[in-house]
């Protein structure tokens, strides 16, 4: 019996082994066809929104590689969101520097709302662009990233652009969490169903770059409908997709670099704020999701061992699917131009999504939340 249960599991992971190959192989495939070359230089307005609440060590890199454009018509606007250390000053005298650079003092936290969603809001009320760019406060831009948005959004005929910016990666533990954010196209979505009208469960985007219509974005109701949301990122192109316009996932590699987090913690908490609130904060879901990853995607690697032990029957079928594991995270390691050895320690990865999921659901059910940048976020 129990042979016969470890081979109808081993044909499972198998088959789901070579899915997740080809899924992110296809994945890879969508988003290069899709991204288009950043040529126009004018054309209409682009306004940069920039949240930034206690940004004092990167506003300033990042605004500076903002005035550094190859497209002519965009302005900057950066709200200082009741930031605690030297934020605004700094804004202050980038604001004496640069014309195109409108800095605002953010209202205190109106009630019901997240503090990201509100800035964006308030910011988005001040813009006068035809696209908005919504980007965070600790990214570096190529000169041609505001041509980018503007290329990409008019070219493809879409209404909200995003995808996957290069990540900056500094110590061991920040290269054991951030690219669990690859899973989104490595595991979870194909993309090509994101041009499907109207279906949003599909539709996604990173925060730390979205392009959207302004038109569409207002019609939509702005950040309304996502007030309370930590994903306000993923939940903003559902919303949107939803309402039956077009958006896309595209690769912003060369675009946009960013420092996500500093060292393991940080990352750990950034990361799980948003885990829960991704599965719409429904634990049946996110327990069938964990035992889901715990059963087919860490579990195999540690049979495969046990197998070569015992010398098992099925140890071919299990070598199999480490294998192809292997090779889905090599090549999204590869295709994010980061270090290929990494995806060696997938296991390692999957282990720490477990640690984070579990953390993520315990912190919101008791109400103890995660602290972010000194506010407390459930």
């Amino acid at each position: 019996m129990l042979l016969f249960i470890t081979e109808i599991y081993s044909v499972v992971a198998v088959v789901l082994s070579g899915f997740f190959l080809l899924l992110a192989v296809c994945n890879i495939i969508e988003m290069r066809w899709n991204t288009k070359k950043p040529k126009l230089t004018d054309g209409p307005m682009v306004s940069v929104l920039i949240p930034a609440r206690n940004e004092e060590n990167n506003i300033e890199r990042c605004i500076l590689s903002l005035e550094n454009q190859t497209y002519r018509n965009y302005e900057i606007l950066v709200i200082d969101d009741n930031s605690t250390d030297d934020t605004f000053g700094i804004l202050e005298k980038l604001s004496r520097q640069y014309a195109n650079l409108r800095i605002f003092r953010g209202q205190p936290l109106k009630k019901g709302w997240f503090g990201k969603p509100y800035a964006l809001q308030q910011l988005s009320e001040e813009a006068r662009g035809e696209i908005l760019l919504l980007t965070d406060a600790d990214t570096f831009h190529a000169p041609t990233s505001v041509s980018w948005a503007a290329s990409n959004i008019g070219k493809l005929k879409v209404d909200l652009i995003s995808g996957y910016v290069g990540q900056e990666l500094a110590t061991f533990g920040e290269k054991i969490t951030v690219p669990l954010m690859y899973m989104l196209t490595g595991f979870i979505l194909p993309l090509v169903l994101n041009r499907l009208r109207k279906i949003s469960i599909f539709a996604s985007a990173i925060g730390q770059y979205i392009a959207v219509r302004k038109d569409v974005f207002v019609k939509c109701g702005a950040y309304q409908e996502i007030r309370d949301k930590t994903t306000e990122d993923i939940y903003l192109a559902r919303h949107i997709k939803k309402q039956g316009y077009k958006t896309r996932f595209l690769d912003i590699s060369d675009q946009v670099s960013c420092r996500m987090y500093h060292g393991y913690m940080q990352g750990v908490e950034g990361i799980g704020k948003n885990i829960f609130d991704f599965f719409g904060k429904n634990s049946l879901l996110l327990a069938m999701v964990f035992f889901g990853v715990f059963f087919f995607l860490l579990f195999p690697f540690p049979i495969m061992l046990s197998m070569i032990y015992e010398n098992h029957p099925c140890l071919s079928q299990m070598v199999f699917v480490n294998v192809m594991y292997t090779l889905t995270w090599l090549l999204v390691f590869v295709d994010r131009r980061m270090n290929w050895l990494f995806a060696f320690l997938w296991p390692l990865l999957f282990l720490n999504l477990l640690f984070m999921a579990a953390r993520s659901w315990v912190k919101t059910v008791s109400g103890q939340g995660f602290e972010w940048k000194g506010r407390v976020v459930t």
